[in-house]
């Protein structure tokens, strides 16, 4: 703060002419004296509401509440009756007068969601945040989830099956559409279902709503695995570097991206000096040591790379 803000602060007229005429323009945040014309501060912040829209319109001086959300069941525009027992005043109200607002609190839950659609999406996206919760997703991946979910309410695919499946299946789609990096393993340890059931409800979703899916990037499951095993950064990006090169040469279609993201991080801990056994690499990537071993003799061939260039660590017991 400079010396002439720090007067400003101290007294409330201008230290020039000593008129009490300071005016504040919160549009250019300056503070100046309308006497003589001095500028005492400037760039101040507003720490006022702002009335303001992202259009940068005026709005009316009220304040609202949350934005709207496809991920509520009201997608936000509900309103519910406060529990405090006062007036808009803020006078306590009486003692009839509270039972029947407890009454009128009662009939408005209850009203909430009075239809079976409503209920049915209340708690499937209830499901749905706490998973996404669980496993740290972004609020980009909730609300994909719900749309998909509601899609799917929509053309009737709710009818003869679970509720927490559908729900999984759909926050699962969107794991896909968004190549977020999360496996079916993953979703069935905090949805407390069976994966193949989640992967029956995924198929039916992408079978009756013609999703269509971008094919997983292995890439992206490099850094949680290296991650789980305790490899260093020069590991993660020569895996890497691998499969980018074995994407080039067009061989890593119809390949696991878990099984390949392994073997490539195996194959890059031998040449970088920080080997790994494959059942530490299988163990973290969800895979058996079969895939990470038949994936890694195909990189291996597929780069040229000689077996007495490579030397495995010994398997542990």
């Amino acid at each position: 703060m400079s010396r002439l803000e720090a007067l400003l602060h101290a007294v409330d007229k201008c230290p020039r002419c000593g008129k009490r005429a300071l005016v504040e323009d919160p549009g250019s945040g300056e503070t100046t004296c309308s006497n003589c014309g001095l500028v005492l501060s400037q760039n101040k912040v507003d720490e006022g509401p702002e009335w303001r829209n992202s259009s940068g319109e005026m709005l009316e001086r009220s304040r609202t509440g949350a934005p709207l959300s496809i991920t509520s069941r009201d997608m936000g525009l509900s309103t519910v009756i406060g529990r405090t027992n006062r007036d808009a005043s803020g006078r306590t109200i009486s003692g009839l007068s509270r039972s029947d607002l407890e009454r009128l609190r009662k009939w408005d839950s209850r009203a909430q969601a009075r239809g079976s659609i409503e209920r049915n999406l209340g708690q499937a996206l209830g499901e749905i945040e706490k998973m996404a919760d669980k496993l740290s997703l972004p609020e980009t991946v909730k609300e994909r989830a719900a749309y998909i979910y509601r899609k799917a309410l929509e053309r009737g695919l709710l009818r003869g099956r679970s509720i927490p499946g559908i729900a999984a299946a759909s926050l699962y789609a969107a794991l896909r559409g968004t190549e977020t990096p999360r496996t079916l393993k993953d979703l069935a340890a905090v949805s407390n279902l069976k994966k193949k059931d989640i992967a029956r409800d995924y198929r039916i979703l992408l079978r009756e709503m013609d999703l269509s899916m971008p094919v997983a990037d292995a890439a992206r499951n490099v850094a949680g695995i290296a991650s789980m095993v305790g490899m260093s950064e020069r590991v993660k990006r020569r895996a890497i570097e691998i499969i980018r090169q074995i994407e080039q040469k067009g061989v890593s279609a119809g390949k696991s991206p878990m099984g390949l993201a392994a073997s490539a991080l195996y194959l890059a801990g031998l040449l970088e000096g920080e080997p790994r056994t494959q059942k530490e690499l299988a163990d973290a990537a969800g895979v058996t040591e079969v895939t990470v071993r038949n994936r890694y003799k195909g990189l291996r061939a597929e780069l040229g790379l000689p077996t007495e260039t490579v030397e495995k660590p010994q398997q542990t017991a």
